[in-house]
């Protein structure tokens, strides 16, 4: 099985019974140890002792279940601000420090995938795997053409427990649903359909090759970001060979330390490469967690492995965009209509009610207290909004939700005072002020406009917002707005501004200088001459370039009739 098909997987399992009764009665009696060890400690007083000790026993317990439960331990390694530091510490070792199978059966993996001998393919490979993780475990070699590579081998015998533990989690999702509430209960093995589907995808490594390549091409424009090549040659669907990244993980505060990186740099690329992923391609790693992703000693951060990726679809990212200009505008009657058109909502639900709610959840996401907002807040928060209202988790965002909190969780563990809306504000409001395609063109209109009229408080505030990232150049951003102004597509803008000039009858000079008390600072008068000067010089070589046909037609003289 090539793809994930959970009738044929529930046919199978249908027809062998004592298998699946077996691996729910081995998961049960391992959890319940586990549980009942922890209430005797509370019993008899020893909690804090044995916390260690328990905190051992349930990543050994996630080991043995598997790489289905090992993805959930990995996950949860990611939110310092959710499990205690001694569960964490062991929760960590299972993103690469798993135990690992032997040399013996994964260097004849590599000679079966590649239908050669390990001595004939690499130069040098590592007596044992530097890494080992869930899914599989990772050699260093060196290519006979000089090249140092990462040579990941898949783990034998993965799909018949992965197969078994799908079949489990989705009888016991659809088993759940009918006692829950609707927002609970609904999609809820979609949401398992959706895992299963991904994780298919993650154990064909050529699919996260592939995947890898379409990373990189999304990236090709950002510095920041590294993406290792990938050796076609030398990979196959159970082993994958790429470029070796020399690196730190990013939760490795010494490493990082070591190579002089300032971690809250660091924390910035990877919340600003996370929106691009959501916000610009819609194609983003469903699992960032820290065995995923290196700092570099130049100051990169490097993605290595792509096995779970997904995709959203134009209509989807463009609700996301969408949402946020609402948050900026603290306009939650549009934000409430964001919801039912990604699926929170029921078409049907009567937002009245609920456009209170969002306010009171968001509503300090904005402004001075911007400080004090960040994933966990809205994660607390909405908890209570899904019971109270008809609020309910989309399938599809599964794993974006999965990605946000692992992302956050993981710039939490870095620094436990790290807002991830500090560094995405700025972002969206560059994005916005830019103004780069037609679609955010309208959206920055969007923010700017109430009511009908220009909004000078709001354009002050998104500038104020992008400026907050000390790296934001206001005067390209300018360059682009006064070619814009000039453009047939800025005349409804033009016209706009003169009449928010002009209101009432008299000269609004006191909007235009506290505008320019904002950004003067960015602007040298001769950066500013020179900004003006190229936006006029491209408009007129535009309109030149335009012309040029319809003045060659008069010039060529017309055959004769």
């Amino acid at each position: 099985m090539r793809r994930y098909d959970p009738e044929a997987i529930a046919q199978h399992y249908r027809t062998r019974p004592w298998q699946s009764l077996w691996r729910a009665v081995s998961i049960v009696w391992m959890f319940a140890g586990f549980l009942l060890g922890l209430q005797i400690d509370q019993w008899r007083g020893q909690a804090g002792d044995h916390q260690p000790r328990r905190a051992a026993q349930l990543r050994h317990i996630l080991t043995r279940l598997g790489p289905t439960f090992i993805k959930v331990g990995q996950a949860l390694s990611t939110r310092p601000d959710l499990i205690r530091k001694d569960f964490l510490d062991e929760l960590v070792k299972l993103q690469d420090k798993l135990p690992p199978f032997s040399n013996d059966i994964a260097f004849s993996i590599i000679e079966s995938e590649l239908e050669r001998p390990v001595s004939e393919l690499y130069q040098e490979i590592s007596s044992e795997p530097v890494a080992a993780a869930s899914l599989g475990q990772v050699y260093k070699a060196k290519l006979y053409t000089g090249e140092t590579v990462a040579v990941k081998v898949q783990r034998p015998r993965l799909m018949p427990v992965i197969t078994l533990d799908l079949y489990l989690m989705r009888w016991a999702a659809s088993w759940m649903e009918p006692f829950l509430p609707l927002n609970l209960g609904h999609d809820l093995t979609l949401i398992v359909d959706e895992f299963g589907t991904k994780l298919f995808e993650e154990i064909d490594y050529l699919n996260e090759g592939r995947n890898a390549e379409a990373f990189a091409a999304n990236f090709q424009d950002d510095p920041t970001v590294k993406v290792p090549s990938i050796y076609w040659r030398y990979s196959s669907p159970h082993v994958l060979t790429l470029e070796w990244i020399d690196g730190c993980k990013l939760n490795d505060e010494a490493g990082l330390c070591a190579m002089s990186l300032d971690p809250d740099a660091v924390i910035k690329i990877g919340v600003t490469s996370g929106l691009r992923q959501l916000l610009e391609f819609g194609f983003f790693h469903a699992d960032p967690h820290p065995g995923n992703l290196f700092a570099m000693a130049d100051g990169r951060m490097a993605y290595i492995d792509f096995g779970m990726m997904d995709q959203l679809d134009q209509s989807t990212k463009e609700t996301l965009v969408d949402s946020v200009v609402h948050l900026i505008n603290e306009d939650y009657a549009e934000m409430a209509r964001d919801f039912v058109k990604l699926g929170f909502l029921t078409p049907d639900t009567d937002i009245r009610p609920i456009i209170p709610a969002l306010q009171a959840v968001f509503q300090n996401a904005v402004g001075a207290s911007v400080g004090n907002f960040n994933f966990r807040t809205v994660t607390d928060e909405f908890s209570a909004l899904m019971y109270e209202y008809p609020f309910r988790l989309p399938a599809k965002f599964a794993l974006i939700i999965r990605s946000l909190i692992t992302q956050e969780g993981l710039a939490l563990s870095l620094n436990p005072d790290f807002k991830i809306v500090e560094v995405a504000y700025p972002y969206v409001a560059q994005r916005l002020l830019k103004g780069e395609t037609p679609a955010l063109r309208r959206r920055l209109l969007e923010v700017l406009f109430k009511d009908g009229k220009l909004n000078w408080k709001r354009l002050e505030n998104l500038i104020a917002i992008a400026r907050s990232d000390n790296n934001f150049d206001l005067l390209p951003t300018a360059q682009l707005g006064l070619q814009y102004l000039m453009s047939d597509e800025g005349a409804f803008l033009r016209r706009e501004i003169i009449l928010a000039l002009t209101e009432d009858d008299r000269l609004h000079t006191d909007d235009v200088q506290r505008l320019w008390e904002l950004v003067k600072h960015d602007f040298q008068p001769g950066r500013l001459v020179s900004a003006a000067w190229g936006a006029i010089a491209r408009e007129t070589s535009d309109r030149a370039a335009a012309l040029l046909p319809s003045v060659a037609t008069l010039l060529v003289p017309r055959p004769e009739e």
